[in-house]
């Protein structure tokens, strides 16, 4: 008996160190596998969280470009000739020259 155990216990621990070799490089995977996971998900969280940036940056732009054209309209009516001129004569006290009063400055 005591070489029939020798001789099972000859063949027993390749077996054992494939076993053990097989759970180590099983570990191994699934260590990957749930780094490979964790990766995903924060790269997920992150393009999210960057697609919202980009929105509320679109709609502030769209504001501010809103905002762009009523300056402009604004502008435009300050600047119209009619009101320029109004404001001299009403303000400034200013008139057009009579004819009398214009003098030509020849070189």
């Amino acid at each position: 008996m005591a070489q029939g155990r020798d001789a099972t216990s000859a063949f027993a621990w390749p077996l054992r160190l494939r076993l053990t070799l097989a759970l180590v490089v099983n570990g191994a995977l699934l260590l990957a596998c749930l780094g490979a996971a964790l990766v995903v998900i924060a790269t997920s969280h992150h393009t999210r969280e960057q697609y919202a940036e980009l929105q509320r940056l679109e709609r502030e732009q769209q504001q501010l470009q809103t905002e762009w054209g009523q300056l402009l309209l604004e502008e435009s009516a300050w600047s119209s000739p009619s009101r320029i001129e109004r404001l001299a004569s009403e303000r400034l006290e200013m008139r057009l020259p009579d004819i009398d009063e214009v003098e030509v400055i020849r070189p």
